[in-house]
């Protein structure tokens, strides 16, 4: 259940590391998986010491995304659990998250961590064939 303040790991290649969700969409009172959210990036990734001082690509090139930036995304796992239609559970040991433009694409390219099967029913697909392996 992700709501107001709640913090979430950017799973994708994006550039940002820690969101902070600003608002859920949809008026709905907390997001759940596969709900579109809005995010300010709070902590931005490190690329290695090839995007250091000195190198051939600066870090601003290798991060679309900078601090302080108000972006889209879309929820992949959260630490609540949630039931399925067939009566598992499940349960993520993080919350995270997208980020997506305001054409529901993701900014990345790549996906690091599993994603949860709900979101094919919500048609995120595109997210569902970045990701390695979804739960």
């Amino acid at each position: 259940m992700i709501q107001l303040k709640s913090m979430l790991n950017c799973i994708d290649n994006s550039g940002a590391a820690i969101v902070e969700c600003a608002k859920v969409m949809k008026m709905k009172r907390a997001a759940k998986i596969g709900d579109r959210i809005i995010v300010v990036v709070q902590k931005q990734r490190n690329f290695g010491p090839e995007s250091g001082p000195g190198a051939s690509v600066s870090t601003s090139a290798a991060n679309k995304v900078r601090r302080g930036d108000i972006r889209h995304a879309v929820v992949v796992r959260t630490k609540k659990k949630l039931q399925r239609p067939d009566g598992s559970v499940v349960k993520f040991d993080d919350n995270a998250c997208v980020l997506i433009n305001k054409a529901g694409e993701p900014i990345g390219t790549r996906l690091n961590g599993v994603v949860g099967t709900e979101l094919r029913k919500m048609k995120w697909s595109k997210i569902l064939s970045l990701a390695p392996m979804h739960l």
